[in-house]
């Protein structure tokens, strides 16, 4: 009898999103011979084009946009070693505000019973023992992730058969050296001001309600070259400036908060596989 290889999906919003929230993650697990699926919920063509050029500037063509970040996506799951890459191919909203969100056919415009069935049909093809996405609040307030977390909580509850469900999330012990350490390469960082909280919740959670640490500093290089794959999209050029020793000790730990459970794993834990292996 063959034993099936355990499995997780990750569901993002945007190409290059599964680089910075769940790369180590998905090196990791495919390296301990572990299947991974990637779900990518819009076509990306909100990102920037050659040379930089925004959204509704001269030569911005979303159709060219959306097909040179496929290719991106597809280096940077070749990095990971991902098994599998699924596109929902959602057209990308944009920035909560912009026009875009209410485009027909945008991933903010359709209705999350529609696109949960859709992402329903590939939980019961691959069977996924854990799936990873964002929290209610898409971790920053992108519509397309708040998005993604609605539809993957909604299709997690139509199939019933993920054993364990996370969210990406960051420790706040981290945020302050996070903010220093952009600084230091020039990228502009505010803190949140408390007048912001209201609109905007503040990202990532104190370190005591983080249920899951876990440690990919051995795959800093292959979560820097996935990250790499993405480099028309210039917000994240500050993280390859790093290099990768420095990238690996910002990036190395990546942290969740584990929201469904049937393994009754003690927390905190250091695996998103502690109790099924």
């Amino acid at each position: 009898m063959t034993v099936r290889p355990l499995t997780l999906m990750a569901v993002h919003a945007h190409p290059d999103d599964e680089a910075t929230g769940t790369g180590g993650v998905l090196a990791r697990y495919a390296a301990e011979g572990i299947t991974t699926v990637l779900v990518t919920c819009t076509d990306g063509r909100c990102g920037d084009g050659p040379g930089g050029v925004k959204p509704g500037e001269p030569g911005h063509d979303p159709d060219a946009v959306a097909a040179m970040r496929r290719e991106e996506l597809e280096a940077s799951c070749a990095a990971l070693k991902v098994s599998h890459l699924e596109m929902l191919d959602y057209a990308d909203s944009g920035m909560m505000g912009w026009a875009t969100n209410d485009v027909p056919g945008s991933f903010w415009t359709t209705p999350v019973a529609d696109a949960a069935a859709r992402l329903a049909e590939l939980i019961r093809q691959y069977q996924p023992d854990v799936v990873v996405t964002y929290d209610e609040n898409g971790f920053y307030g992108h519509p397309d992730h708040i998005q993604a977390h609605r539809v993957t909580m909604a299709a997690v509850a139509l199939t019933g058969i993920p054993k364990k469900v996370y969210w990406t999330t960051a420790p706040r012990s981290a945020m302050e050296k996070f903010g220093q350490m952009m600084r230091e390469y020039g990228v502009e960082w505010e803190e949140p001001e408390a007048s912001q909280s209201d609109a905007m919740p503040e990202i990532g959670l104190p370190d005591d309600e983080i249920t899951t640490w876990v440690d990919t500093s051995m795959f800093g290089g292959q979560k820097f070259d996935a990250l790499a794959a993405h480099a028309s999209q210039t917000e994240n050029i500050f993280f390859l400036r790093m290099g990768r020793e420095r990238f690996t000790e910002l990036m190395g730990m990546e942290t969740f908060v584990r929201v469904h459970d049937t393994t009754d794993a003690v927390v905190p834990e250091d695996d998103l596989f502690a109790g099924l292996r």
